[in-house]
């Protein structure tokens, strides 16, 4: 019975006797002795309410914390149906008997894990070696750009993917409040932090089905993985072990932004604007390019193991990097206490620089960073220099890239000028977005 119903029951049978909560808004379940549960997904049905104008919102005290993120509403936290009538009467709230205590939110049902904050946050300082794979990062959380890694077992692709959270701009209050609605509604919301200020890392496992991944359900529709990565990073390691309908199930919230499931009950929108870093072995054994194993797959398992990969998915990722092993000397170098790379705060600095300067550059069009500006536009609005483009167009000469891969070059060279505060895109910063774009054209003959 939910605490709504309650209250109209009461109303109505003369318990509750005055009128002044006639426009509030009840967010919590009941249950048979009188305890107000929490429920999933307060912090939208707050906003919705906050929108629409209503009054007052009472849910159950463990969801009062959440609900309370939305400004400009009064929030009541209660216990138990008593203590509501007690309080719409105007009468001394009652106390509750220790046995009758608030159930804890996190004990609800949820889609997966909440969000943790890690007692200490990975640094990209901590990376050895892997210049090319940093830059790549860099570049996909200063333009929006999707990236696919691949190397053997124990490259570091996992490791450089964590990382990549760390470098990319801190949600502002809109952000944050879209952010942590959609995790309010899949449960993932953690208990002591309501409001979600960092842009989310969600990882799937490779046996997710396609509801799992963008949303669905049989009977409540739930948010799916891309919505729970909205604003942050997807990481789908071992990405050709996913089926394939669920990696082509991405390719319609890469393009959109959002996820729309229809239902005969209507259509369930959900916003799907995330970073996919895909991660991925060069063969099944996983020891192709290795210099440490031989490796024992054939040619055509080669072929096969990374086709799964469909073409129209790959073609939507701009950054594609080969990981390779880090080298004996920079091991030893690093165990010796030798000087690492540049650290999360120092690229996040240069990532945010980077992000205001195609702000301002966009400022008068609906799109806010380089991954989402279509390729006329940029054609037409910033046209490159010739000279800038000599390299890619024998590439488009030979065949090896495309006219769709063209504007994407394009894209992430903005991205490149950009961090290095140029004004325009040269030869160097097209010939650097052309090797990334290429970096793993070799896919088909195990990266």
């Amino acid at each position: 019975m939910v605490l709504a119903i309650a209250f109209a029951v009461l109303r109505a049978t003369g318990a509750i006797r005055q009128t002044k909560l006639h426009d509030a808004v009840f967010l919590a379940e009941l249950g048979l002795d009188g305890r107000v549960k929490p429920i999933r997904g307060v912090l939208p049905c707050v906003i919705a309410a906050a929108r629409a104008g209503h009054g007052p919102v009472f849910v159950a005290e463990a969801n009062a914390a959440e609900a309370a993120q939305v400004t400009g509403v009064e929030v009541t936290g209660l216990r138990s149906l008593r203590q509501l009538v007690a309080l719409a009467n105007g009468e001394p709230i009652p106390g509750e008997p220790p046995g009758l205590v608030p159930a804890s939110a996190q004990d609800l049902p949820s889609d997966g894990p909440p969000i943790e904050e890690p007692q200490f946050e990975p640094d990209l300082s901590e990376v050895v070696g892997q210049y090319e794979a940093r830059k790549a990062l860099e570049l996909s959380a200063a333009g929006g750009h999707h990236l696919f890694l691949c190397g053997t077992p124990g490259a570091g692709k996992t490791m450089l993917a964590k990382r990549l959270p760390g470098i990319l701009p801190p949600l502002d209050n809109e952000a944050a409040l879209e952010v942590s609605a959609i995790h309010s509604l899949s449960g993932t919301l953690p208990p002591d932090r309501p409001l979600i200020t960092r842009p989310p890392f969600c990882t799937i496992h490779h046996s997710a089905t396609v509801a799992s991944m963008v949303g669905g359900g049989s009977g409540t529709v739930r948010p799916g993985a891309v919505s729970r990565a909205h604003r942050g990073v997807l990481f789908l390691d071992e990405m050709p072990e996913f089926s394939r309908t669920a990696l082509d199930a991405l390719r319609e919230p890469i393009e959109s932004g959002e996820v729309a499931i229809a239902r005969a009950s209507g259509i369930a929108r959900f916003p799907a604007s995330f970073l996919l870093v895909g991660a991925a072995n060069p063969c099944p054994c996983g020891r192709a390019g290795s210099a440490l194993a031989a490796c024992t797959c054939a040619p055509r398992q080669r072929i096969a193991y990374l086709s799964r990969i469909s073409g129209p998915l790959l073609d939507r990722i701009d950054l594609r990097v080969d990981v390779t092993p880090v080298g004996p000397g920079e091991l030893l170098d690093a165990a010796s206490g030798g000087q690492g790379g540049e650290s999360t705060a120092v690229v996040a600095q240069r990532v945010a620089e980077a992000r205001e300067r195609a702000v301002r550059r966009l400022a008068d069009t609906p799109w806010q960073c380089n991954a989402q500006v279509p390729g006329q536009v940029l054609r037409n609005r910033w046209p490159l220099a010739i000279d800038a483009l000599a390299t890619a167009e024998r590439a488009l000469r030979a065949g090896t890239l495309s006219a769709r891969g063209l504007d994407r070059v394009i894209r992430v060279a903005w991205t490149v000028a950009d961090l290095a505060g140029a004004d325009r895109p040269d030869r160097v910063a097209v010939d650097t977005a052309l090797g990334f774009r290429l970096g793993s054209i070799a896919l088909a003959s195990g990266c």
